[in-house]
């Protein structure tokens, strides 16, 4: 008798877990990640000829309450059409009664695996987009609530996509309306208790921790600074065990010093950080767009709103912003020197 190895076992046993696709369009090719509520597979959309993403809930877990929060998720997605935000093509159920969804496949690495390689100016573009999304996000009431570096997605030719919505929050005048849509026939509305804590906590602003019901795009803010901590240092502001601390006790820590960790951190991007992560939601960034923007003054050489210069560095920052006009005026005034003095009778 032949044995089988274990990595074929192993394969055998993922293949046999596959969902029953039988009467839809999709047929999968692979898996490609799981995650709290499910798996995503990569699959093939036999109609289009093309290859998508497929998230379906998790293997025995159909029950109504779990359908309901993939639903919501994809509703949430479906109408946030912008190009940093991953887009939703279609959405059913399977015939055991699981959730699923297709969305467009990226070709790329999550930005934990791609930022210890990127130099800065390339890592504060990607954290442009990804603020962008998250200002577009807010414009129309979403709230994502669990921004990290495993969320968002880096396309092979410089895309940025920020993914996971799952714990997203409707806020506004939209919230009643959407989370009523999402009770389709045999699902259940997700809700979240109050006091209930859903997110990432080492990147997880304080009152989003302490389970407060004040959670805006503040609270967004602050983990959009968190994962700017992590683009800038390659490690999370906080380590798990402190990050736990300070949702059980409310204590109020500050993540390690940045110049600690990276000796030649520019000032201005540490305060930058450090105004968006606030234990304060008044005194942070009122908006992604606002952090934003501090971001493009300080890659532009300008003053950067969270940073108070000394002179000398506005002395610096103006010969760095101005350099070659400078030069150019000097080489200038050196030459009509030069010739008065030496240009002879």
């Amino acid at each position: 008798m032949r044995w089988l190895s274990n990595e074929t076992i192993q394969h055998l046993q993922k293949i046999a877990a596959w969902p029953d696709l039988t009467d839809t369009k999709y047929v999968v090719r692979g898996e490609l990640g799981r995650g709290g509520m499910g798996t995503v597979y990569l699959a093939e959309d036999t109609i289009l000829g093309r290859e998508v993403a497929l998230k379906v809930a998790a293997a025995g877990n159909s029950d109504p309450e779990t359908g309901g929060r993939m639903l919501h998720e994809a509703r949430v997605v479906a109408r946030l059409e912008h190009p940093s935000i991953v887009p939703i093509h279609d959405v059913g159920t399977l015939p055991d009664g699981r959730v699923y969804y297709a969305m467009k496949r990226v070709d790329g690495h999550r930005l934990d695996e791609l930022a210890v390689n990127v130099a800065l100016p390339e890592r504060l573009r990607i954290f442009q987009r990804i603020c962008e999304a998250i200002a577009f996000a807010h414009a129309r009431g979403v709230i994502h609530r669990d921004l990290k570096p495993e969320n968002v997605m880096v396309g092979r030719f410089g895309e940025v996509l920020v993914m996971d919505w799952g714990v997203a929050k409707i806020v506004g005048a939209d919230e009643a309306r959407t989370v009523s849509a999402a009770a389709l026939p045999g699902f259940v509305s997700p809700a979240t208790a109050d006091g209930a804590v859903v997110g990432t906590l080492e990147y997880m602003a304080p009152e989003q921790a302490l389970g407060l019901k004040d959670i805006g795009p503040t609270t967004d803010v602050y983990a959009l600074g968190a994962l700017l901590y992590f683009l800038l240092t390659n490690r999370p502001p906080f380590e798990r065990e402190a990050a736990v601390r300070r949702a059980r006790e409310g204590a109020e820590e500050s993540p390690a010093p940045m110049r600690r960790l990276v000796s030649d951190m520019p000032r201005p991007l540490e305060a930058i950080v450090a105004k968006a992560m606030s234990q304060v939601p008044e005194e942070r960034y009122g908006s992604a767009e606002e952090l934003s923007m501090d971001i493009a003054r300080f890659a532009s050489r300008e003053r950067v709103i969270a940073y108070q210069e000394s002179p000398f560095e506005r002395a610096g920052r103006f010969l760095a912003q101005y350099r070659t006009p400078i030069l150019l005026v000097l080489a200038y005034l050196f030459m009509r020197a030069a010739l008065i003095l030496f240009g002879g009778p």
